[in-house]
């Protein structure tokens, strides 16, 4: 029998040549992100950090700023950093509510805008509940008359029908002339409701609020009902005025059906909430796939009637997500889409803190399979503190408080899990992490507001 070791040898060589060849070709990408590179040494060769490819006019970084105010942190913390001018527009007016929540006649009401990394009351239903047994409250707040991920959201049940949806994120026509604050509007048939109750199985202060209010806009009249746990129905005849009108019930609510009884002319319905007489209040305004530049295009009427109706302390702005890439650095167009908006709301609501949040750690995998840090991450945070120091409103880094350079691998890979595997999101237990870390800051940062303001009046 003829000996076929020597060609089974030389096929041997070639394969492995041809496998060491593999790794000196050029980086190839599949849909956008890089394919594992070939390497027989991977598990012996020393690594080496690699450069990321940028575009040519991305290693352009605004220069660093100084914040005019940040406090002495303590160790582990990272505190917001406050960039205001004489118009003080940084954390103080929120502090302060908080320090009179029970002198004030209403709720410290907090805004908080994001894309899906708050999405279904992610991190704002911990940080609603951990503000709420601080200093008093109960509810869950803004709630859009029908929500495509109503059974999503832990912190409140919701049932509705007989309205017609719109938000900005239709495929479809969407009519930004008519939209509310969370970028929805919704047009009802007689006989639409919308039923909300308070849960017992997530939070411990949203199965019972204190009041609940319609907010709609009708140029005719409307009849409105409401009925309290169940109970018979209460009527409320309105003259329509073409501005945002708003109807409440009081009582121990732990659930609250709102049906339209009457129509004289189309209306548009906004949103029911549930909320407290006093105490803390935390809005939810969640748009998934956003980057905020949908914000630009509510109308200033509606944001100056909500100031009116349902006035805010602290706005929060946490973007990010959608505008990070692993291949660009200079995000000087997204700071300046983003500076109207922020002065825009500013101008909307002239009391009100603003923070700027940062985008968190977001991984991807390199060419040789290796979870990495975004390298978009980085120079997009710059361009956040960069929009903050430039429109003077706080700014926290929510990168760094969450742990840096790849802090989202360790939420992954964490016992319990508090990201999912996309390595982008969190789920509701890193939610009530970055909550802690969120309310920590806040509260230090409220301390130390006070100890100012009683050292000047000494």
């Amino acid at each position: 029998m003829k000996n076929r070791l020597l060609y089974t040898f030389l096929f041997t060589v070639l394969v492995v040549a041809g496998l060491f060849a593999l790794h000196y070709l050029p980086s190839v990408s599949l849909d956008g992100k890089p394919l594992r590179r070939v390497d027989l040494l991977s598990d012996v060769r020393v690594k080496k950090e690699l450069v990321e490819p940028m575009d040519s006019d991305s290693l352009i970084l605004p220069p660093p700023v100084k914040p005019a105010f940040v406090d002495t942190c303590k160790s582990g913390m990272v505190c917001i950093e406050e960039y205001v001018d004489s118009t003080g527009r940084g954390m103080s007016h929120f502090y302060e509510a908080l320090s009179q929540v029970n002198a004030l006649n209403r709720p410290v009401r907090i805004a908080y805008f994001g894309d899906s990394f708050i999405e279904a009351d992610i991190l704002t239903g911990d940080l609603r509940e951990m503000l709420q047994k601080r200093f008093g409250g109960c509810g869950v707040g803004y709630v859009p008359i029908t929500n495509k991920i109503a059974g999503f959201r832990p912190t409140v049940h919701q049932s509705f029908g007989g309205w017609g949806s719109h938000a900005i994120t239709d495929s479809v026509h969407f009519d930004r002339s008519r939209q509310d604050i969370s970028n929805h509007y919704f047009i009802p048939s007689v006989g639409a409701y919308v039923l909300l109750k308070g849960e017992k199985r997530f939070l411990s202060r949203i199965d019972t609020c204190d009041v609940s209010t319609c907010y709609f806009l009708a140029a005719d009249s409307v009849t409105l009902s409401a009925s309290v746990n169940g109970r018979e129905k209460k009527e409320f005849p309105v003259k329509g005025n073409g501005e945002l009108q708003a109807v409440s019930v009081d009582g121990r609510i732990g659930s609250v059906r709102w049906n339209v009884e009457k129509l004289d002319s189309a209306a548009l319905f906004y949103a029911v909430t549930m909320d407290p007489h006093r105490g803390v209040v935390v809005d939810n305004f969640s748009t998934r796939g956003s980057s905020g530049q949908q914000l630009a295009h509510i109308p200033m009427s509606i944001l100056r009637q909500y100031n009116r109706l349902r006035p805010y302390d602290l706005i929060v702005l946490q973007y990010g997500l959608n505008v990070a890439s692993q291949n660009v650095l200079n995000y000087t167009y997204y700071k300046n889409a983003m500076k109207p908006i922020v002065e825009r709301l500013k101008e909307a609501f002239p009391e009100t803190s603003i923070l700027i949040v940062s985008v968190g750690d977001r991984e991807y995998k390199d060419e040789n399979g290796e979870l990495r840090t975004m390298p978009g991450v980085k120079g997009l945070i710059r361009y956040q503190q960069a929009l903050a120091a430039e429109t003077h409103v706080a700014f926290w880094n929510m990168f760094e408080a969450m742990g840096g350079e790849g802090s989202m691998v360790k939420m992954v890979e964490g016992k319990p899990q508090m990201a999912n595997y996309d390595y982008t999101h969190i789920n509701f237990r890193g939610g009530k992490h970055m909550a802690q870390l969120l309310f920590e800051t806040l509260m230090y940062g409220k301390e130390q507001y006070e100890k100012r303001k009683a050292y000047e009046m000494e």
